[in-house]
């Protein structure tokens, strides 16, 4: 490119575009000119070189813009602050940017109890985590709460409570909302739930074999057989657990496997030595090696991250590992290392990382082209001009045309994409009528003209023929007819001898024939299954909501700001009926007589 003699040979970023001026990939460099050279005359023959070549991702980039900077540092905060604004296609993008469980203990609180966070703050309370995932994080804390007496209720609760609750009366927890407990006898429990947190299973067993031996000596057996049954949990925890190192440290390990333009990374999570999770995270068609790609994934991995190991191993030697330990150094507040082993425990820690990210790879590309398979067909099946990559199905709901809504599920490359689904209110329509529910949400999914894209290759509404002719009819008039494809479907009529259900095309009286391809009516089915599913859940959800809303309504006493008062602390109308006169008082502007209108009016509502 004519522009690359200019290019400074100093730091800075780079943004690569497209015909239409779209930045594509957003990268750093060292030295700019160096790196861009490497792209588009083969100036550095490594990895990356042979990659780019083996694409299209060159023919695509028609100019590119450069940002000069003062370090490379610098570099790498203005890349990562480009990359979230644009969110170019070729980077590594991360999906799920929520952050991770962890579990946090208040040890300011005299009686300290667990909570699942997703952010930490600099309060002197102790984090634990993070966790794989919500599952891994909520199955560790019942196994807390079954093997120590650690209070189980919230903050709020637990200063309001009069009386104990159920696990008091269970002996799962010692009572210390009601009852006067010992600190110091407290303080014990959240010292083993310390130790058993930490990883330090085995110093944790030791000091509760020593307590169940001093209880035995002075006699006191029904104590010693609490700590039996204490160190028998513990036990069965510590079989199940699968130790992963032997020094106990906490690390991450990350590995990347490749092919084509299918990419997978791993992250495995170590804390005190155990596998606490493995998750999995795809990408396709990013431009970097696997160095850079790698480096730019643990950037964005541990941007929003609370709690950052003294220890990442990755599986391939990173050329930024210097400035990305001096990065992560610095969000943490404590030494970060970047090791990629060649030996020893963690060389197998990285073996291991490499055959689940392998293995995964291998699963997806199967499902791919599963899924490739299955719309192609499909696309023949129905004679369509294009396969169906991207279907999105209607589906209404409505108990005698009351509280109508509609809801909208996509399919994208056979796989449900949940972050598409809409839901609709239905506004317009007065009278119970399914067709005129359906055309005024199909206006309003496809009348907003450019604003409407993407559009689906096919779309899918629950229902027969009568469904299919409206829908045509307003695709007609919206000038859409040729974007895409439609079908319905009607489920069989048993009384009629139908032995399955039936996919309509418009201008076709009769019902599509599938043969020996019953997979794509299946397909179709769970399609639509999750459509009726998603509508149903919604139109609950409603009905709910304005079961809780109108019953309040008719309590005297209760206005807009007591009644979201009630709502925020209960939560539902069936927590509110079931809280004591005490717990009403509790609540700020519930009197009394408020509380005694509120409990006989619930009394005689039917939830």
């Amino acid at each position: 490119m004519e522009k690359l003699s200019d290019v400074s040979t100093g730091p800075g970023v780079y943004l690569m575009k497209d015909a239409g001026g779209e930045i594509i990939y957003v990268g750093k460099a060292l030295n700019l000119k160096k790196r861009l050279s490497s792209y588009f005359t083969g100036a550095d023959s490594g990895r990356q070189q042979i990659n780019l070549k083996t694409g299209l991702l060159i023919k695509k980039i028609i100019s590119f813009e450069t940002i000069i900077t003062g370090t490379e540092k610098e570099a790498l905060i203005l890349e990562s602050n480009l990359i979230k604004k644009h969110k170019p296609r070729y980077n590594v993008i991360l999906k799920d940017d929520k952050r991770y469980p962890s579990l946090r203990l208040d040890v300011k609180s005299p009686y300290p109890n667990l909570a699942i966070i997703r952010k930490t703050g600099n309060d002197n309370a102790v984090y634990f985590g993070p966790f794989a995932s919500s599952q891994a994080v909520r199955q560790t804390l019942r196994l807390i709460h079954k093997t120590f007496k650690l209070r189980k209720c919230t903050a709020a609760n637990f200063k309001k409570r009069t009386r104990p609750c159920l696990n008091y009366q269970m002996g799962t927890c010692l009572g210390p909302c009601c009852n006067d407990i010992d600190k110091s006898v407290y303080g014990e429990i959240v010292k083993e739930v310390i130790l058993f947190l930490k990883g330090r299973t085995p110093v944790l067993i030791k000091e509760i074999k020593v307590k169940m031996e001093k209880a035995a000596q002075a006699q006191d057996y029904e104590l010693a057989a609490a700590y039996r049954d204490k160190l028998f949990s513990i036990r069965k925890t510590l079989e199940r657990q699968v130790v992963v190192s032997t020094d106990f440290m906490d690390r991450d390990v990350f590995a990347v496997a490749r092919e084509n333009e299918n990419s997978v990374i791993t992250a495995r999570v170590i804390r005190g030595g155990y596998l606490q999770g493995t998750r999995h995270f795809g990408f396709k068609a990013v431009i970097s090696d696997e160095s850079g790609m790698l480096g730019e994934f643990i950037r964005r991995y541990y941007e929003k991250a609370d709690l950052i190991p003294e220890e990442v191993v990755v599986s391939v030697e990173m050329e930024d590992a210097s400035l990305l330990e001096e990065w992560l150094t610095e969000v943490k507040g404590g030494k970060v290392k970047i090791c990629e082993p060649k030996k020893g425990e963690r060389f197998d820690l990285v073996k291991m990382a490499v055959h689940n990210a392998k293995n995964e790879l291998n699963n997806i590309i199967s499902s791919f082209v599963s899924s490739a398979d299955l719309l192609y067909r499909l696309q023949k099946r129905l004679g369509m001009d294009n396969a169906p990559k991207r279907i999105e199905c209607f589906d209404n709901s409505s108990i005698s045309g009351k509280n109508p809504v509609s809801a909208m599920v996509v399919f994208e490359n056979g796989k449900p994409l949940k972050s598409s689904y809409r839901k609709y209110t239905i506004k317009s329509v007065e009278e119970h009528n399914d067709y005129a529910y359906m055309a005024e949400v199909i206006r309003r999914r496809f009348g907003k003209n450019e604003e409407s894209k993407p559009y689906p290759e096919l779309l899918m509404i629950d229902g027969g023929k009568g469904h299919v002719r409206i829908v045509r009819d307003i695709l007609n008039d919206l000038e859409l007819d040729r974007h895409f494809d439609l079908i319905g479907i009607a489920k069989k009529d048993e009384n009629k001898g139908e032995k399955e259900d039936k996919i309509y095309k418009p201008g076709r009286s009769n019902p599509v024939s599938f043969g020996r391809e019953g997979d794509l009516l299946f397909f179709l089915q769970r399609i639509r299954d999750e459509a009726h599913r998603f509508a149903i859940s919604f139109h609950r959800k409603q009905l709910r909501r304005k079961s809780v809303h109108s019953a309040l309504d008719n309590i005297k006493g209760i206005g807009k700001k007591k009644k979201e008062i009630l709502l925020k602390h209960f939560g539902s109308l069936k927590k509110i009926r079931a809280a004591t006169h005490d717990e009403l008082c509790a609540l700020p502007g519930i009197t009394a007589e408020i509380a005694e209108n509120i409990k006989e009016a619930l009394g005689q509502f039917q939830i």
